[in-house]
C-alpha cells in the first residue's frame, strides 16, 4: 500500500467528471482501493474520492465515526450519523425528502478552509463494495453529509461550488473567532 498525492483545488482532474469503473474486481481497482483507505486515514479525512488522487475513476471511501456526530443527539439518534469504513464503487444517491441542514466542510483537496454547506438531511445511497458486492444504506446527518460531499467529486465538483454565502468560506485557524461571532 502506498500513501497517495493528493489533488488541490484547480487541478483539473477535480473538474471533470470521473469514469464508471467496468471492472470492480480488478486488482488494480483493489490496489486503488487500499491506497486510498490508507491516504484517507494518514490525511485524518472522513473521506476521499478517486479524482482527488488523480484517478478519474468513479470510487470513493469513507467513515463517519461516532465521534464526529452530534453529541447533543440522543443515542438512538446519534447512530444515523455513524458509517463503518465504507467502498463505493460507481455510487448513486437518491435524496429522500426535502429538508436540508447547514454544517461546516473541510475537503482533504481544499486545505486549511471550511465552508458552511447545505445539504439534504435524508438519503439513500448504493454502489459496489470492494468484493463487487452490492451496497445500499439510508443515512441521515454526518453521514448523508460525507457521502454526498465525496459523490460531489465524481461529478467535478467541490464544497464552495455548494455554498450560498462565501462569507463563510474560513480558514480552520479562524473558526474560534467565526463560531463566536454567530
Amino acid at each position: 500500500m502506498a500513501i497517495l498525492k493528493i489533488a488541490r483545488m484547480g487541478h483539473p482532474v477535480l473538474a471533470l467528471p470521473a469514469r464508471a469503473v467496468p471492472d470492480p474486481k480488478a486488482p488494480e481497482i483493489r490496489r486503488l482501493i487500499n491506497d486510498m483507505v490508507e491516504t484517507m486515514l494518514d490525511a485524518n479525512g472522513a473521506g476521499l474520492a478517486a479524482p482527488q488522487v488523480h484517478v478519474p475513476l468513479r470510487v470513493v471511501v469513507f467513515q463517519a465515526p461516532d465521534d464526529r456526530a452530534d453529541p447533543d443527539l440522543a443515542d438512538q439518534e446519534r447512530f444515523d450519523h455513524t458509517a463503518p469504513m465504507t467502498v463505493l464503487i460507481n455510487p448513486e444517491i437518491e435524496i429522500l425528502g426535502p429538508q436540508k441542514e447547514g454544517g461546516w466542510e473541510g475537503c482533504l483537496s481544499v486545505p486549511g478552509l471550511r465552508g458552511w454547506v447545505e445539504r439534504p438531511v435524508h438519503i439513500r445511497y448504493r454502489g459496489l463494495g470492494i468484493d463487487g458486492e452490492k451496497i445500499e444504506r439510508v443515512a441521515r446527518g454526518f453521514h448523508a453529509r460525507v457521502v454526498q460531499h465525496e459523490c460531489d467529486h465524481l461529478e467535478g465538483r467541490l464544497y464552495p461550488s455548494r455554498m450560498d454565502d462565501m462569507t463563510k468560506l474560513i480558514f480552520e485557524s479562524e473558526m474560534r473567532h467565526f463560531q463566536v461571532a454567530t
